[in-house]
């Protein structure tokens, strides 16, 4: 961000008094609610710091990281004293105190946009650290950011910044988060999109590579009937022979090649019985393997869908929330998982999918599903019994998009999983719910 924007920025902010609410709404993100509903963000990313509004920017967590606690303790419900630029430079100076019953704290936010070492760093009244976005140990920098520790100035920049007036510093604001979220969510999309096609190529292969299940049938009758045939042709069979050359009930000659050799008769026969039943039940499972697939190819291609059609950065972070490593808990491919402000939200990809979220649900877990007709089994989990609704009409999105790519007004039904209901498989019935339309038009 340039520094003469910045100062009019700086400017623009010098009318507010009050903090209402401060919190991250990513990693580097932080918003900061001015007066009564005044939201504006702070970019904090390395090189790229920014400073922008916009009408809603989803949370994608809730933080609870020293930083965050220390910030919300300091700065929530704070009066600001003063705001204004330290040494004239990138470093944005926020002086606030939160009355309490004892005393007065006078508390620092100071927000530094200065490319490589961004970061947000919050003082005392002696300029010592309390917390940080990030620390700096003296091994990456000759300023050391780090709890406890005074921290010392940055040195004064050897130029005199260019000026680039702004006609309106609010419309400014606006413009910055539209213009920087279209080359970010081109972007995230081009990646994701090429992500989620590499997968559905995967399936699709699957799906073709099948085994059809008429000719495992014909291959499960002719090894029995071979199995029969070399039982009833015993005394013309030499152990060990990998080529039989036998007679089938008619009198014709037929050839029978083996996989390998065998010690016995009764070994050969009861290898092929063996491979006739082996065919047998894969052809009986193979509808529900192919049903499977075609299923997940469908989710995979409604998942597409919904990247497409995201109109910010936020819904794609939604979408891809970062997996966390852990390697005893086994992840479940039919059910796709999501975060949404700290809850998780899971959705089935397919039947089996949405049977195991029902079964594993708990009781207060918030369930919901299209009013009136087919549609993907959505869940939140939750021990609360209160959900925002920002965070139920997200999940209830979720069940739209999931579920068909039509452009319409939906009825979202959503209930505590204890009113619903198993009657077989992932069919259900449930009383007691309340309903939330989404227009994805």
């Amino acid at each position: 961000m340039k520094l003469s924007h910045l100062k009019q920025i700086t400017s623009y902010l010098q009318k507010f008094t009050k903090i209402s609410a401060i919190f991250r709404v990513s990693d580097t993100i932080l918003k900061v609610v001015f007066d009564k509903d005044d939201d504006i963000y702070f970019e904090m990313q390395r090189s790229n710091a920014n400073i922008f509004k916009t009408q809603s920017y989803p949370r994608s967590k809730v933080y609870n990281a020293p930083f965050d606690v220390v910030l919300a303790k300091r700065f929530n419900r704070a009066n600001i004293l003063e705001i204004g630029l330290l040494n004239d430079d990138k470093v944005l100076r926020l002086k606030s105190s939160v009355a309490s019953a004892y005393k007065e704290e006078i508390t620092y936010l100071q927000i530094e946009m200065t490319g490589k070492y961004t970061n947000i760093i919050i003082l005392d009244e002696q300029n010592i650290v309390l917390e940080a976005l990030r620390h700096v140990d003296l091994f990456s920098s000759f300023r050391e950011v780090r709890v406890g520790q005074k921290l010392l100035d940055i040195p004064v920049a050897p130029f005199e910044a260019k000026e680039f007036p702004l006609e309106d510093v609010e419309a400014f604001l606006y413009a910055q988060h539209a213009h920087e979220q279209l080359q970010k969510l081109a972007s995230a999309k081009k990646q994701k999109i090429t992500f989620l096609q590499k997968k559905l190529k995967k399936l699709e292969k699957l799906l073709y590579g099948l085994d059809d299940e008429e000719a495992l049938l014909k291959e499960a009758e002719l090894s029995q009937h071979q199995g029969n045939l070399v039982l009833a042709n015993m005394h013309n069979i030499k152990p060990y022979s990998r080529v039989l050359e036998l007679q089938d009930y008619e009198g014709a000659a037929i050839k029978i090649e083996l996989d390998k050799s065998y010690s016995s008769v009764s070994q050969i026969a009861n290898a092929l019985f063996s491979k006739s039943k082996k065919a047998k039940q894969k052809a009986s499972h193979m509808h529900i393997e192919k049903g499977s697939l075609e299923a997940k190819i469908e989710h995979i291609k409604l998942f597409i869908h919904a990247v497409q059609e995201a109109k910010d950065v936020a819904k794609i972070e939604l979408l891809f929330p970062k997996k966390v490593q852990n390697k005893k808990i086994k992840q479940n491919d039919s059910i796709e998982s999501f975060l949404i402000e700290g809850y998780k939200v899971q959705l089935g990809k397919n039947e089996n999918g949405n049977v195991q979220l029902l079964q594993n649900a708990k009781a207060k877990d918030v369930w919901l599903h299209l009013k009136e007709r087919p549609s993907t089994h959505v869940l939140i989990t939750t021990d609360k019994q209160n959900i925002p609704m920002s965070v139920i009409e997200a999940a209830a999105r979720l069940c739209v998009e999931f579920t068909t790519i039509q452009k319409d007004r939906f009825l979202v039904d959503y209930t505590p999983r204890r009113e619903v209901s198993i009657q077989s498989g992932a069919n259900v019935l449930y009383n007691k719910y309340k309903t939330i339309e989404i227009d994805n038009r």
